[in-house]
């Protein structure tokens, strides 16, 4: 599933090539997904341009005149550039066509990704108004995480992944960021210490930051918009190494599931 960085990794690939160039076709093969392409999506977007391309967790966001275009790319969706005359392939569903002859082009195979017209602004759109901060922004810290915290008896793990609390911190980077701050992914999040937060919050900052600049995570087929594959899987301490040592102490990792995910941890530097 594309996390946060792998959309953002995906903006920053496509926002050059797409910015302020005139659309000059719309196709779209298939309007079947989570929420139903709108059916004046072709007349609204054809002479006009994309303005500045933004991100809110892992949303695209993309002006168009006084209108914006949401998109997410679900469990499986990925938009890439490509050339008129590129033959779409299977589960390519949505081609924005630019007067340059770029092409913005989505791919889902499952198709539980979609792409709407924002309702309102990101303050009013049910879909973004309760949304956490972004963890890469002086609104997030560990004070925070603490604040949130008391009495909380679920685990820490699940507390950090819920985009109430932060948004974009999925199950591999939520792995890692508890690795690095030496905190067990099961503890109770309301017994976690403010120093402790603290220390999470940075891994937390650390790990997405590290992520973005390496490419994203690729672990089956995600790939930049620009096609290019993410590298951070090479970088990972924990996350898919259960029964392997740990590259601190060389303890055998082990792995549990918590909240309905896998999770991997260290029985020594993790308390």
């Amino acid at each position: 599933m594309p996390e946060l960085p792998e959309v953002e990794t995906t903006r920053r690939g496509i926002a050059p090539h797409v910015e302020d160039r005139e659309i000059v076709e719309v196709i779209v093969r298939q309007r079947r997904f989570r929420v139903p392409v709108p059916s004046d999506v072709e007349e609204s977007l054809i002479g006009s341009r994309f303005g500045e391309l933004t991100r809110r967790a892992k949303y695209l966001l993309l002006p168009v005149g006084e209108r914006t275009l949401l998109w997410h790319l679900g469990m499986s969706g990925s938009l890439r550039l490509a050339r008129v005359g590129d033959q779409p392939r299977k589960h390519d569903h949505v081609d924005v066509v630019f007067d340059d002859g770029a092409i913005l082009r989505y791919h889902d195979p499952r198709r539980f990704g979609f792409v709407d017209w924002l309702a309102g602004d990101v303050d009013t759109d049910t879909r973004l108004a309760r949304l956490g901060p972004e963890p890469l922004s002086s609104a997030f810290d560990g004070d925070r995480l603490y604040q949130l915290s008391r009495g909380r008896r679920a685990a820490v793990k699940p507390f950090i992944m819920d985009n109430a609390v932060v948004v974009g911190v999925g199950n591999i980077y939520a792995t890692e960021a508890l690795f690095l701050a030496g905190i067990d992914p099961r503890r109770a999040a309301g017994r976690v210490s403010r120093e402790r937060y603290a220390r999470l919050a940075e891994a937390i900052k650390e790990v997405l930051a590290a992520a973005i600049t390496q490419g994203g995570t690729t672990l089956r087929d995600f790939v930049s918009g620009t096609g290019e594959p993410g590298y951070f899987a090479q970088r990972l301490n924990v996350y898919g190494r259960a029964g392997q040592p740990c590259r601190r102490c060389g303890a055998e990792l082990r792995q549990i599931v918590l909240g309905q995910r896998a999770s991997v941890f260290c029985p020594i530097c993790q308390r």
